[in-house]
């Protein structure tokens, strides 16, 4: 393991702050309102309170959605319906401001930065990506590790860094986001390995695969996962072995963010994945994490659950891009407002409840 990567673990994730979160709990039965009626508001207000270690806690802004994007070497044993171009194509409309993420991160007021950190072929000239590439695509993990310990430790490490960037430049609250064809192959055999799964109970069709390729895709990661025995106790290991770039560089993202007990959303199965191999690098990371979204993708269903993570929304959504984390955002927001400027029945002259 790199200096630089023994460094980032050393640092370690501080728990939630307790006197933070036992004072919102307080300050929840105070506001007028009876105890209880906001839902699942109230717990997330509380833990947004021991996350900032501040009680009531800061509105959760600004917040920036990262995507980082990257291909994937089993690709090649026809896993998806779509040619391994359209990453590419699907930067540049990102970077431009065209893709479903940008339209609702506008919606919600967010911002959106795309890091290339292993798309296999060239962007075109212009395109505003932030280029931090560790290779140019992954290989395929049916044939071999997807990516060597050394690519996989540095993509953790380009995540890591981009989360401690955005916090400097600001950000709050961020989001995750992905791009890459074939991603969800390989995030599936990231969550049956990490979650002690069966991959036909972890693989879903991703981007459009019908009954005869999702039967493919589940024979491809029983293969990829015979041929590795790969040691869950060992993240790297299994990142290198059938992770993306992008993945890694999302697992270093979370643990990065939560050293700095800033809050993530996350989207769907590419997240959940990441998360997984997040935890199981730096204990603690789970604190920091929200689930945006449900997922209509099994895995991602099944990586909340070993997370033990309740997802925000549920609206049956499957795109990636961070679409479904993005939305979540005004969610996560309301329930620090409501802490910070609702009224206590004392200060607003409003009698209590009678018992």
């Amino acid at each position: 393991m790199t200096i630089a990567l023994s460094s980032l673990l050393a640092t370690g994730v501080p728990p939630l702050d307790a006197a933070a979160t036992a004072a919102a709990d307080a300050r929840q039965a105070q506001l007028t309102k009876p105890a209880g009626s906001m839902g699942r508001l109230e717990s997330l207000g509380s833990r947004l309170a021991g996350m900032y270690a501040v009680c009531p806690p800061p509105i959760p802004e600004p917040a920036v959605v990262a995507v980082f994007a990257g291909d994937h070497g089993v690709h090649a044993q026809g896993v998806s319906p779509w040619p391994q171009e359209v990453t590419v194509q699907m930067v540049a409309n990102v970077a431009a401001g065209g893709a479903v993420v940008n339209a609702l991160a506008r919606q919600v007021g967010a911002s959106v930065c795309v890091i290339d950190v292993g798309v296999a072929g060239a962007l075109p000239p212009g395109v505003d990506a932030v280029g931090a590439r560790i290779v140019d695509g992954t290989a395929d993990f049916t044939t071999g590790p997807a990516l060597t310990r050394e690519q996989a430790e540095a993509a953790v490490l380009v995540g890591a860094q981009t989360a401690d960037r955005l916090i400097d430049e600001g950000a709050r609250l961020l989001v995750t986001g992905d791009l890459g064809i074939g991603n969800t192959t390989a995030s599936a055999a990231l969550i049956a390995v990490f979650a002690g799964a069966d991959p036909g109970a972890v693989t879903g069709p991703g981007a459009g695969s019908d009954a005869r390729m999702l039967a493919h895709k589940i024979a491809v990661i029983r293969a990829g996962i015979e041929r590795h025995q790969p040691d869950p106790a060992d993240p790297i290991g299994v990142l290198a072995a059938f992770g993306g770039a992008e993945h890694a560089a999302l697992a270093g993202f979370l643990v990065a963010a939560a050293a700095r007990r800033v809050p993530v959303i996350l989207d769907g199965v590419i997240a959940g994945a990441a998360a997984l191999a997040a935890a199981a690098l730096c204990p603690g990371v789970t604190a920091y994490l929200l689930a945006g979204h449900r997922s209509t993708e099994p895995g991602a269903t099944a990586a909340l659950a070993t997370l033990r993570l309740e997802p925000i929304l549920d609206l049956g959504m499957r795109l990636g891009e961070g679409s479904g984390g993005v939305l979540a955002v005004p969610v996560v927001q309301a329930a620090a407002r409501l802490l910070r400027e609702v009224a206590t029945f004392d200060s607003a002259g409003v009698a209590g409840r009678e018992d």
